[in-house]
């Protein structure tokens, strides 16, 4: 095979992942912070990255058994933790979402709101209050004993520009899509799970990161610049910074003081209408999480699939 067309397929998908985040930077540009709509375009980025780079390997015809399948293997597992760790954050978010749409629906069965009854209501807003700072707590434990090894935040170190050439060029794309998914995933991991500040969202080192060209590395820390500015801007700099999520639970926060006026005797407190934001709140909440939730399981797919391809392609080429 001719080093032209090698390097033409490795550029091509350097260009690939370089386009893939700009796209990004004007969806994210384009919608509210940290929404389900935009972290659904980051995880389908991350699942075309892969499926993009599994055909990569088959244009540049690697040689049997050569250790660029195991820096691969390694690659593709360190995302497949990630995603089982994002899993584990929906599940739970899954589970507040059924806690608040039974402390919204609970209105309907009221005609009139007596004081006992506010006080009923507002003793179930407060245990649900609580089970979301558990959620929290649970997932900030989650984030530090499962996505260290991951190495999301830190600087990576990246070889000289000689041994990124290794293997027809893709040890470089391994590590561009390795920096690449990094972000990503703590974008994700951000939103879903537990954000730690904006300071996890630090500018990598561009001279160490050249070798992947310069129009990746800008791409990258456009992107990088852009969450960390979101998040300083934020009231939410920590926890779990989906949008929707975070909408959700001003809505219940506002019920609750709405109810607790109420009780006290003032009049003209629109209870109704913050029961009806509320639960279309944790509707849109409720849907997003669960496109998410299939969205995750079609990656473990795609990683599985790929995996198994390159396996068989080394072992019988």
């Amino acid at each position: 095979m001719g080093s032209s067309y090698t390097a033409s397929s490795v550029n091509g998908f350097y260009n690939f992942l370089t386009q893939g985040l700009d796209e990004l930077h004007q969806s994210f540009v384009s919608h509210n912070f940290m929404s389900v709509q935009f972290l659904s375009e980051v995880l389908s980025s991350i699942q075309s990255f892969h499926s993009q780079l599994t055909i990569l390997v088959q244009k540049l015809r690697l040689p049997v058994g050569g250790k660029w399948l195991d820096e691969y293997m390694d690659e593709s597992s360190r995302l497949w933790d990630a995603c089982h760790v994002l899993k584990s954050a929906i599940s739970g978010m899954e589970n507040c979402c059924s806690a608040a749409s039974t402390v919204a629906s609970s209105l309907d069965t009221y005609h009139h709101l007596t004081p006992e009854i506010s006080r009923q209501i507002i003793r179930a807003i407060n245990i649900y209050q609580r089970e979301i700072l558990a959620l929290e707590e649970e997932n900030k434990g989650l984030m530090e004993t499962r996505t260290q090894p991951l190495s999301l935040c830190l600087n990576q170190n990246i070889p000289m520009e000689s041994k990124l050439n290794a293997f027809s060029g893709f040890r470089g794309v391994l590590h561009a899509m390795r920096s690449v998914s990094s972000l990503l995933l703590l974008i994700l991991l951000s939103g879903f799970a537990y954000g730690w500040s904006a300071s996890c969202f630090q500018q990598r080192d561009m001279e160490e990161q050249a070798g992947f060209g310069r129009g990746l590395t800008d791409s990258m820390a456009r992107l990088e610049r852009k969450v960390r500015e979101e998040i300083e801007q934020s009231e939410a700099q920590s926890g779990i910074l989906l949008f929707e999520f975070q909408q959700a639970k001003i809505a219940m926060e506002e019920l609750k003081e709405g109810l607790e006026r109420r009780r006290e005797g003032y009049e003209g407190i629109e209870i109704e209408e913050k029961a009806e934001k509320l639960k279309s709140w944790i509707g849109m909440l409720r849907c997003g999480v669960e496109s998410i939730a299939g969205q995750i399981d079609d990656l473990v797919d795609e990683i599985v699939q790929g995996r198994k391809k390159l396996l068989d392609m080394s072992s019988y080429r």
